[in-house]
């Protein structure tokens, strides 16, 4: 593996963003939306007359985590769809960088996005509502470095689908996460669920993250359990991802979709 190589792909990718006022706004105006919305309905919410529990301010964390795993996702599916609506592919398969180059340096430009991004989100958050993402401390590391651990695993399979199928499966790259969504217990404990999908959920690394969330601003502190689960999983999905990734790129170099996803 090459640094010099995936040192330019960063800059390649970096650079799309300084000089595209579009893509800069991208990375704020959902996460914002979002959390501008689920914030107000906090607020509404512990404002009726009947007491709800304070569980309800897990609301604006979850949205805020539920945002690093989306991001990381993003971040090389979307760089990726860069480089085919640039009509860029063949440039970038063609020079001398390997995939794992191409997928490092995904990962480095996203990870600099969502520190960006939760930064302006947990600032909002404070100012707004007096929430304190920093409230969890130190297990506020573990949970983040597991959702864009995720993050990447899923992108990589987006990606790979995007690639064997090409740009007909593009809505693929928003459609996916928000499939996982509704049994990763985002904004709601895994008991919620039907008990015929718990099962289904525990498999998800972020449902062991965001119930791992909800306990230590419980005041119970990091689950051991769920992080455990969570980087278990992890390791699973991301070799599953890697692997999917290549099998993809082989399809489609030998049959030629590469060729074409550069020419579309």
């Amino acid at each position: 593996m090459n640094w010099r190589r995936i040192s330019a792909l960063v800059l390649r990718y970096t650079f799309l963003y300084t000089r595209s006022l579009p893509r800069v706004a991208e990375m704020f105006f959902w996460p914002v939306m979002d959390l501008l919305v689920w914030g107000f309905i906090t607020v509404y919410l512990l404002r009726m007359e009947h007491k709800l529990p304070a569980a309800i301010t897990f609301l604006l964390g979850a949205m805020i985590f539920w945002d690093i795993l989306y991001r990381a996702q993003q971040a090389v599916t979307i760089s990726f769809l860069e480089d085919i609506w640039a009509r860029n592919v063949l440039n970038i398969f063609v020079a001398p960088i390997r995939v794992s180059e191409f997928i490092v340096a995904t990962y480095i430009v996203g990870f600099v996005k969502i520190l960006i991004t939760v930064a302006v989100l947990a600032s909002l958050a404070y100012g707004l509502y007096s929430w304190s993402l920093f409230q969890m401390g130190l297990a506020l590391i573990p949970l983040f470095a597991n959702l864009l651990l995720m993050g990447w695993a899923v992108g990589m399979m987006t990606t790979g689908l995007i690639m064997r199928w090409g740009q007909s499966a593009e809505a693929l790259a928003w459609g996916i996460p928000f499939l996982i969504q509704p049994l990763a217990a985002v904004f709601y404990p895994l008991d919620v669920l039907p008990a015929w999908l718990q099962p289904i959920a525990r498999t998800i690394p972020a449902t062991h993250v965001f119930e791992g969330m909800r306990a230590v601003l419980k005041g119970e502190g990091l689950s051991l359990h769920h992080l455990g689960w969570a980087f278990g999983l992890n390791i699973l999905y991301l070799i599953g991802g890697a692997l999917f990734f290549r099998w993809m790129y082989q399809l489609a170099r030998d049959k030629g979709l590469l060729a074409k996803l550069g020419t579309q």
